[in-house]
This record gives C-alpha cells, structure tokens and sequence, in this order.
C-alpha cells in the first residue's frame, strides 16, 4: 500500500485537483477547427488524394536490384517499350522499387504488360528480381473505393445513433460534428504527406474514429454524471469540472497508443508506416477535439436545454405552494 501510494505520483500526467479553464478557449478552439477543416477541405479538391492501387486501379509491382536503383535507366527502359508508368520510386531500402502502371483493358493485356516489365527490368537492371505483383481492374477500384466510402458513412451513423441512446441529442450531435471535423483534418494530413490512399488508410480512418469515440464518450459520461450531482453549477464550469476530472485518463490512454503506434510509424517499413502516421495524427486531433470542440459544441447546444436542476426548483416550488396553502386561514 505504501508503495502504490508512494509511485502513484510517479504515473501522473498531470496533478490531482487541476481547474484549468478550458471553456475560456472555446470560440479559439473552434475557430481553429473551422479553419483547419476548411483548408483539408480545399486539398481535397486540389491537389487531392493521392489514390492507392486498391481505388485508382492498375498493376504495382515491387522490385528489388542488385545494388542501388538505378531510376534513370529503369523509367527508360519502360518508357522504351511504351509502358503506361504511372511512377518510379524508392520503397524503403535503395535497392527496393515500386513501378507504378496504368490500368489496364484488360486481364490479357495486364499479364501483357507485366511481362514487359520483365523483359525491360532484365535489359536495364540485370539481376533484379520482382517481389510481388499486383493488379486491379477499374471496375474492382470503384467498387472498393465506394465500399470503403461506404463503411465510414455507415460508422458515422452507428456512432450517431449510440451516443443518442446512451445520452441526449445534444451529445450525440456534438460528438458527430466533432468526428467529421476529425476525418477532414486527417484527409487534408494525407493529402499533405502524400501516403496513398487505399484501404489501409480507411481502416486507418475507421480506427482513429473509434478511438476518438471513446475518448468523447468518457468526456460525456462524466459530464452526464456530474449534470445530475451539480444542478445548480452553471453549465460552463460543469463541463470544465468534468474535463479536468477525466483529463488524467484521457492524456494516460492517448500517451500509451501514441507510444505503441510510434515505432511502427518510424521503423515498421513502407507497409505500415502510412497506417501508423495516420494513427499519430488521430490521437492528437482526436483527444485535443475531446476538449476545444465537442465540449464547446456540448456547451452551445445544451446552454439553456441540459436542466439537470429542473426537479430541484420544481420539488421546491411544490414546497413553496404547499405551505402557503397551509398558512392560509380556511373560508367560511
């Protein structure tokens, strides 16, 4: 017991009994929010994603030389044999290649074109060997891309739905608006880092909106719990109180994913890495918009319909009533 009390300090992200402010910094946090969005919102537009095979179709073959990468002769050697290339470069190691190629019309015509690649990678790079292949047709990508499109808008929904049974509307309308403000952000992040965008993104899109969820609902929990022990603390502190009560938590469970995900994003390899990225860059948005959104958005929504106190003057003016019919003095 000594001991646990003696270490607990030790594990604290920050001290017992904080009153940090937060809603003084709601219209700031807000107005930050909007802008960053806005501007995710304009990349995506221009330049846009930068699609993976899995959406944009088309075959990728990983390869490996003998030595150092020689780009020059390899991107020759395919633009030789009238190769539709889409991109040459480095994957990971100097001596790892990723040729990107056009979609092609059809299944004869892509083993046509990996079969050129051969025979131009045996001409430029002898002794390169080809790791692996491969290949999606058009209507394969487009039938994934609105699939995966698909499985964000149904996951929104769900989320939508949970937090509204589990509290009230106002809840649940913050946490959605908060949640898209999260996606837009994490697609203007891969729009400027250029990782590709396929359905490894998306399932990396999916877990950052689990995570954040989980973050909001433990905000919120605590915010309904302390609704109905304060009934008259005005709102604005109540949701101050409720954050910092839960701030330990929140900054303790984002620490440990950030350090779990951080050496996949460093040493796990191009396979992972854009996986693990994104990751890193959900939990910071995810659990700074617990606090500098969806509890401002909670706090405007709920300002004047969130009456936790509501029975209190009602039990009182019951009182209130009571009594006076008491004293009064009965008619004749």
């Amino acid at each position: 017991m000594f001991l646990s009390r003696l270490l607990r300090p030790l594990f604290r992200i920050v001290p017992d009994g904080t009153r940090i402010r937060f809603m003084r910094g709601r219209h700031m946090g807000l107005i930050v929010s909007a802008v960053l969005s806005t501007a995710s919102l304009v990349l995506f537009f221009h330049p846009g994603l930068q699609f993976g095979i899995d959406f944009s179709g088309g075959i990728v073959m990983q390869v490996k030389t003998p030595g150092p990468a020689d780009f020059g002769a390899i991107r020759a050697a395919l633009t030789a044999r009238h190769l539709p290339q889409q991109g040459v470069q480095r994957f990971g190691a100097p001596d790892q290649v990723l040729i990107r190629l056009g979609v092609q019309p059809t299944a004869q015509a892509t083993d046509a074109a990996v079969t050129q690649v051969r025979a131009a990678l045996a001409q430029a790079v002898p002794g390169a060997k080809i790791l692996r292949t491969n290949a999606i047709g058009a209507a394969v990508s487009a039938q994934l891309l609105r699939n995966g499109v698909l499985a964000l808008v149904i996951s929104l929904a769900m989320i939508l739905i949970y937090i509204w049974f589990r509290f009230e509307w106002q809840f649940a309308v913050g946490a959605v608006v908060t949640l898209v403000l999260d996606i837009t952000k994490t697609i203007g992040f891969l729009v400027l880092t250029r990782f590709d965008f396929d359905l490894v993104m998306v399932a990396a899109i999916l877990t950052v909106l689990g995570y954040s969820t989980n973050d909001k609902v433990v905000v919120y929990d605590r915010v309904r719990e302390n609704l109905r022990k304060y009934k008259t603390m005005p709102l604005r502190e109540l949701i101050d109180l409720s954050i910092n009560e839960t701030l330990n938590r929140t900054l303790g469970t984002s620490m440990t994913v950030f350090l779990a995900s951080l050496p996949l994003a460093l040493f796990g390899g191009e396979s992972i890495s854009g996986f693990a990225w994104v990751m890193l860059f959900g939990i910071v948005v995810g659990t700074s918009s617990s606090i500098f959104i969806a509890a401002p958005i909670l706090l405007f929504l709920g300002e004047h319909r969130l009456r936790r106190g509501a029975e209190a003057p009602a039990a009182a003016r019951a009182r209130v009533e009571a009594g006076a019919t008491a004293d009064r003095p009965p008619r004749k």
